[in-house]
């Protein structure tokens, strides 16, 4: 099956991200979020990557006007996928939304779409079980920022055909990334890793081995980690890594108990870059780092 058209499902940090990938790749795209604030928001945002991609040399200018006019809106489940041959949601982690999206999605989109989630931790295989076509049903999980990071997880769920992960990998080395394909289990691969490194991280902080920033630092030189694991959280969002940790507590057992002092950042609202404070605190307008809680 060849994709031509996409449709993305949420208006957030990934779905933007997912969205600006598909249309710079040559598809045709619909971005799709009941709130026209978050459209708004997400529209420019992408605009602005764009023109600093053209910036910097890194997209040529006719391929930004181009992926600019691939590029729409929409507010209603049904506009979005209608005429779609793959859809993807990158709403919240929460099950129920996915599994009650997955079911509206197998009655409005067209017969033959796929349909993928972006979830880095969920069951596919649950998802799939919403709809009557379980066959093209997959995980298509990307990674934040999506215009720099390369990696592409394809999961396979239960009753995945090869010709859905055959299409779907079409669509990620169009999109300029770097594919593997996981069998469907708690966490995947990479968040089943980063949850345990991150966990740990927080538990060294309670315990006063080290600062954040020097925990950082330490596992950024000394393991050649791009990124320390205290800045990815704050990147990635501590709800998020809560909601993961927790699911894999329940699947995997005691080893991915969440860190108490984890719970109580997400208690005091402390969620990351996005809200201006997690671990550390940020500038509101920039998003630089200030400084880690004490």
């Amino acid at each position: 099956m060849s994709v031509h058209a996409v449709a993305v499902l949420g208006a957030g940090i990934m779905g933007r991200g997912i969205a600006y990938a598909a249309a710079l790749g040559g598809f045709r795209t619909v971005l799709q979020d009941s709130s026209a604030e978050a459209l708004d928001k997400a529209m420019q945002e992408i605009s602005a990557l764009l023109e600093k991609g053209v910036a910097t040399g890194k997209v040529e200018n006719p391929a930004a006007v181009e992926a600019h006019k691939r590029l729409h809106t929409a507010r209603s489940l049904e506009d979005a996928a209608h005429g779609a041959d793959l859809v993807i949601e990158a709403v919240p982690e929460r099950m129920d939304l996915k599994v009650e999206i997955f079911a509206a999605l197998d009655r409005v989109a067209p017969p033959q779409a796929i349909l993928a989630s972006n979830t880095s931790s969920l069951s596919i295989t649950e998802m799939a079980a919403a709809t009557r076509r379980p066959a093209s049903v997959l995980g298509m999980h990307f990674f934040n920022p999506v215009h720099r990071m390369k990696l592409l997880e394809l999961v396979r769920a239960l009753e995945t055909s090869e010709q859905t992960l055959a299409a779907a990998r079409a669509v990620g080395e169009q999109m300029g990334k770097d594919v593997v394909v996981v069998r469907e289990s708690p966490g995947f691969v990479t968040s089943r890793i980063n949850a345990m490194i991150g966990n740990e991280a927080f538990y060294m902080l309670q315990e006063g081995v080290a600062s954040a920033r020097d925990i950082d630092k330490a596992l950024k030189l000394g393991l050649n980690h791009p990124m320390g694991p205290f800045e990815l959280v704050d990147l990635v969002g501590l709800d998020t890594r809560l909601s993961i940790l927790r699911f894999l507590h329940r699947t995997l057992g005691e080893k991915f108990r969440p860190c108490p002092l984890m719970e109580q950042y997400v208690a005091a609202g402390r969620l990351g870059r996005k809200v201006g404070r997690g671990v550390y605190e940020y500038d509101v307008e920039t998003r630089t780092s200030r400084g880690s809680v004490p």
